[in-house]
């Protein structure tokens, strides 16, 4: 076997029509599956071909899921070119339809999970099928490899004009039928773009007559803009001798309105002046007052040493108020403590019996004389506690009295002390009293020495009121020549305009006439290439494609006739028609389909099968499935006669891998290898 062809390996199946689940092996050679009808052996050869391709177009899952299951699956091995792949295909069954879910091919080891899509078009090329048989029906796998014997008597069956397309789709030539199609359409479209272009360039001699009046308009419009621009920069030339008056008078207002801002300046300083003097005659008044009221107090160092002695002594004795609190918090606390375990020794007294030391019994007695000085103690503890209690208060009492006694006497030294602050700041007053009557003096000088200068101003205001006169004169003579220069500039634009419209205009039709020129040129090219492709491409083509379907024919019927002569009579001869269409004779004489047996038309479509298969390998010389047949039921109908020259068929096959499927016992001698197939249960097993 050749390393570049196609090799069956193993195939597993899960759920599948009345598979369980079930692997086969294929080995090399010819392999019969043998079987009873029904009894699943198409089955596998359905499996092999949703494993490479998935659901043909019109298929149904439901036609591979087994019944009552909901997910199945097609595991495929096989190698191409020494290379190891193994396609998994699962049906998943969902509540309205059966789907394809889930694809995988793994090439070397090297697993790929993908769509359904990319999955086939990956087989596809590990076959070498054609790229166009991509998103099509496998036909090239069926006229090559696998074909139902039914199917392949309705296509010798089918009207010649459909089997013809059908075969040059397989063949490959297909696309000679599609040139020719789409030249006619491109001739026809070529036209129709020549009609086009000539209705397009019909006004070309008009448009170069107005382009040539455009190129008159322009030069008359040039010649209007030189005048009108010569008047235009006259205009400008007196406004601006206009402007510059106006600016040198604008400069005298300027420099009036510079005095005018002046002497407001001057008297906002002299404002300002006039309100800090306010202000610090204020001031000096309030500095005054106060300096009177501080001289109305004085203060006594002595009754402030007095007090600063009293505070001190009142802390002390504070102070120590405070210690004999504390310590009388913590008698008291004691005296509590001491209570409550003399109670505690009251009540476990009153309930001993025994000595806990020395375990004897304690009698009334002695309980009684101890009971009675734990009572007494208690008494004590109570009266004492009491005692300290009112000591508590009393001190609590005084610790108040001497911290008001304090807090008084911290004010009045504060008070004494804020008065001694007041009268340290006396002179500092009188001080600034001084330099406020100083500040007046000087503001009062600042004052007159404005006034002045406001007095000045207005004398060189007045030299200026003059130039108001002139420069409203001026100004309406400027208006008046603005008022020309635009009526100048408008007629100016409207000119440049035109002239911009006209030189626009002339560019268009320019670059029409271009376009027209241009479209005239490839017009005329158009007209060529029709004639060519009309003419005598098309010519070539159909010559082309007429020598190579009778090459086929010929080719196709030799084989055709060598075959069907294998399976028949002598006194039988086969031909093919120029549409491919079986002629079968008898001693020259055509004979009709249908007085033929069912084992003589069994033997057309074997014939026709194997001649086919042998032509589409030739032509597509490189396809990976060339060594590869199955044949699926190939003896219908066979008389025992015709059950023995399927051995020379099979032989004369010399394929790589062979798989037959026939529930012809007789056939078993004719094979390397036998798959057999049997249904128990309602389910296939595979025994070898």
């Amino acid at each position: 076997m050749l390393n570049y062809k196609m090799l069956l390996k193993r195939l597993y199946l899960e759920n599948i029509r009345s598979y369980e689940k079930q692997e086969i092996d294929f080995p090399k050679g010819s392999t019969l599956l043998s079987g009873d009808i029904g009894s699943g052996k198409t089955t596998v050869l359905l499996a092999i071909e949703f494993a490479l391709f998935g659901l043909q177009p019109g298929q149904k899952g439901a036609s591979l899921l087994r019944n009552g299951e909901d997910i199945g699956k097609v595991i495929l091995e096989f190698e191409i070119e020494d290379k190891e792949i193994v396609v998994e295909r699962t049906l998943k069954r969902s509540s309205k339809s059966i789907n394809q879910e889930y694809s995988s091919i793994t090439i070397d080891n090297e697993k790929f999970e993908e769509s359904v899509t990319e999955i086939k078009s990956r087989i596809l090329k590990l076959l070498n099928y054609p790229p166009e048989f991509a998103k099509k029906t496998n036909l090239l796998y069926k006229f090559t490899v696998y074909t139902p014997q039914e199917e392949m008597k309705q296509i010798v069956l089918e009207p010649g004009d459909i089997r013809l397309n059908t075969l040059r789709y397989v063949f490959g030539i297909d696309k000679y039928k599609r040139i020719e199609e789409n030249t006619l359409i491109l001739t026809t479209r070529l036209r129709e773009k020549i009609r086009i272009n000539e209705g397009i360039l019909y006004n070309l001699e008009d448009i170069n007559t107005i382009l040539k009046n455009l190129c008159k308009e322009l030069q008359d419009l040039k010649e209007k803009q030189k005048i009108l621009s010569q008047e235009y920069a006259r205009s400008i030339e007196i406004s601006i001798e206009k402007e510059k008056i106006i600016q040198e008078i604008q400069e005298k207002m300027n420099e009036k309105r510079s005095l005018e801002n002046e002497k407001s300046k001057s008297l906002v300083l002299m404002s300002e002046k006039n309100q800090q003097i306010i202000s610090l005659k204020n001031n000096i008044r309030t500095l005054f007052l106060q300096i009177q009221e501080v001289k109305k107090f004085s203060i006594d160092e002595s009754e402030y040493d007095s007090i600063e002695k009293k505070i001190k002594i009142f802390e002390e004795k504070e102070e120590i108020l405070h210690k004999t609190y504390l310590d009388t918090i913590g008698r008291l606390n004691s005296l509590e403590s001491r209570k409550k375990d003399l109670e505690n020794l009251k009540l476990k007294l009153s309930g001993l019996q025994k000595c806990p030391t020395c375990l004897q019994e304690v009698s009334d007695d002695y309980k009684k004389n101890i009971l009675y000085k734990t009572a007494d103690e208690i008494s004590i503890a109570v009266k004492d506690e009491e005692d300290f209690s009112n000591l508590k208060k009393q001190i609590m009492s005084e610790l108040e009295s001497v911290k008001k006694e304090k807090e008084s006497s911290k004010k009045r030294k504060n008070e004494l002390e804020l008065l001694k602050i007041k009268l340290e700041n006396l002179i500092e007053k009188e001080k600034r009293i001084i330099d406020f009557e100083k500040q007046i003096n000087s503001i009062e000088k600042d004052i007159d020495l404005l006034k002045k200068h406001s007095e000045a101003i207005d004398k060189s205001i007045e030299e200026y009121k003059k130039y108001d006169s002139i420069f409203e004169r001026y100004n309406l003579e400027l208006k008046s020549v603005k008022i020309e220069e635009n009526k100048s500039a408008i007629k100016n634009a409207e000119v440049n305009k035109d002239i911009q419209f006209t030189e626009q205009r002339i560019k268009e039709k320019t670059e029409e006439i271009v376009k027209k020129e241009e479209l005239k040129r490839k017009t005329d090219r158009l007209r060529e290439l029709e004639y060519f492709i009309s003419e005598k491409f098309l010519g070539i083509i159909l010559f082309t494609e007429k020598q190579v379907m009778m090459t086929l024919k010929e080719e196709f019927s030799k084989l055709f006739s060598r075959w069907f002569s294998m399976l028949v009579s002598d006194s039988l001869s086969a031909k093919l028609d120029e549409d491919f269409s079986p002629i079968i004779e008898q001693q020259d004489y055509e004979l009709d389909y249908s007085f033929l047996s069912g084992g003589e038309r069994t033997a057309i479509a074997l014939a026709y099968r194997l001649a086919l298969n042998q032509v589409i390998n030739s032509v597509l010389s490189n396809i990976k499935t060339g060594n590869l047949v199955i044949l699926d039921e190939p003896t219908d109908g066979f008389s025992s006669q015709q059950l023995d020259k399927i051995r020379d068929v099979l032989y004369q096959l010399d394929v790589d891998q062979l798989i037959l499927v026939s529930h012809e016992q007789k056939i078993e001698g004719y094979v390397d290898n036998i798959i057999r197939v049997f249904k128990e249960n309602n389910i296939t097993k595979v025994i070898y």
